[in-house]
């Protein structure tokens, strides 16, 4: 019965065990390409695109607030309504301007009439006072026999009468001069009016931004309030305000680590896998990388690069703003075995596997190459097809082990 037992005992342990080992996960090694890459998030963005921008108005209409605003990530055709700005102190600036347009208007038509009757009074005065000269000179030239005393005085009033039409010409010049000068004034004023009137015309016309390209509509951060631009925001002139991306030509752009920099080099292969649908995968290549360094963020003092990617071929669901993990292939080597980074144990600076023998695994030492993200070269050691352990299939018998020699 005793032995009964102990036989039980025993098929019970063989069975837990084979229970065990069938636990452990396993991955085949294969023989490949294995590519050099590295990982790094990024955000599509389009190559080319047009920026709208609060338009450019006189300090004397205020501030724009902006009444009207396109959604964030609609499709806009060409003519499509972006942005409306409150019009009332434009058309408070119309009104006065015309109003102004006006009275300078009339007044100068009657300054004209003023100036006519002026004119048309003293040409009278002019006329009498040359009949006056006409008169005096007929005296003197009929002086001849008349007593000295008699002809000095018809000479006297001659001269009189000279410079009475000398003084009536000249006031008639001086008046004229003047009159110019104030007609002149006037005219500015209007000009000055009109100006006034067609500028807010124009920038009547100004307040309403419309789409000169087709595309998607992607609002921009407001500098004084960190959020996107919404109704009611008050704009300072020329301050940028919505993306209008070329979706027909999209990048993600990346920021490399200092370290992995030199590795990047222009036409790089790229895969881009967009994190929203990560079915999907796009090709691409390096587009450019930065010279110069820039802080990760305002609180670290690591240092990155900024890479551009242009992304490849048909970009169907791809718009700017989408997060996307970029694949930046920079090596590969064919025909090499490789294993999960997984199945990789160390002791010291031996490298060893896990190898699957029959329902058991064995401690197998081998030889490793190069890495990446995920796996490993094994250069000696193990055979294309072995599958290896994941996990170390001894742990539990180890960590057991280890507590026995603790007591």
């Amino acid at each position: 019965m005793k032995y009964v037992s102990i036989l039980i005992l025993a098929f019970v342990f063989v069975a837990c065990n084979n229970s065990k080992e069938a636990e452990i996960p396993t991955a085949k090694v294969k023989k490949e390409t294995f590519y050099i890459d590295i990982y790094e998030e990024g955000e599509v963005k389009a190559i080319q695109s047009i920026n709208i921008s609060s338009p450019t108005i006189s300090w004397r209409y205020g501030m724009l607030k902006i009444t009207q605003l396109v959604d964030d990530g609609k499709e806009v055709e060409v003519g499509d309504t972006l942005v409306v700005f409150d019009p009332s102190e434009v058309k408070k600036a119309i009104v006065d301007a015309e109003s102004r347009l006006e009275i300078h208007k009339a007044e100068l038509e009657r300054m004209k009439a003023q100036h006519q009757s002026d004119l048309e009074e003293l040409n009278a005065d002019l006329e009498v006072t040359n009949l006056s000269q006409q008169i005096s000179k007929i005296r003197f030239e009929s002086s001849t026999y008349e007593a000295n005393v008699t002809k000095k005085e018809i000479q006297l009033n001659l001269e009189k009468a000279n410079i009475a039409l000398e003084r009536a010409q000249s006031q008639i010049e001086n008046r004229k001069k003047i009159q110019s000068e104030e007609i002149g004034q006037k005219m500015l004023a209007i000009r000055q009016s009109q100006a006034e009137l067609n500028d807010s015309y124009k920038t009547m016309e100004m307040l309403t931004l419309t789409a000169p390209t087709p595309g998607i509509a992607i609002i921009r951060r407001n500098w004084s309030s960190d959020a996107k631009f919404q109704i009611g925001d008050q704009v300072w002139s020329g301050q940028p305000m919505i993306e209008l991306p070329d979706l027909n030509a999209l990048k993600a752009d990346v920021n490399i680590n200092e370290v992995d920099i030199s590795k990047i080099t222009k036409g790089l292969p790229v895969q881009i896998r967009p994190d929203a649908f990560s079915d999907s995968v796009y090709t691409g290549s390096v587009l450019s990388v930065a010279n110069l360094a820039i802080n990760k963020d305002n609180r670290s003092k690591i240092k990155v690069f900024p890479v551009e990617i242009a992304i490849n071929g048909g970009k169907n669901n791809l718009m700017p703003g989408l997060t996307v993990s970029c694949r930046l292939i920079i090596d590969q080597i064919p025909d090499v075995l490789s294993i999960p980074l997984e199945a990789l144990f160390r002791e010291g600076a031996t490298d060893f596997a896990y190898v699957k023998s029959g329902n058991s695994f064995k401690k197998k030492e081998i030889k490793t190459g190069q890495q990446n993200t995920d796996f490993i070269i094994v250069t000696d050691g193990l055979d294309e097809g072995d599958l290896v352990a994941l996990t170390n299939p001894f742990a539990a018998e180890e960590e057991a082990k280890n507590e026995q020699k603790q007591e």
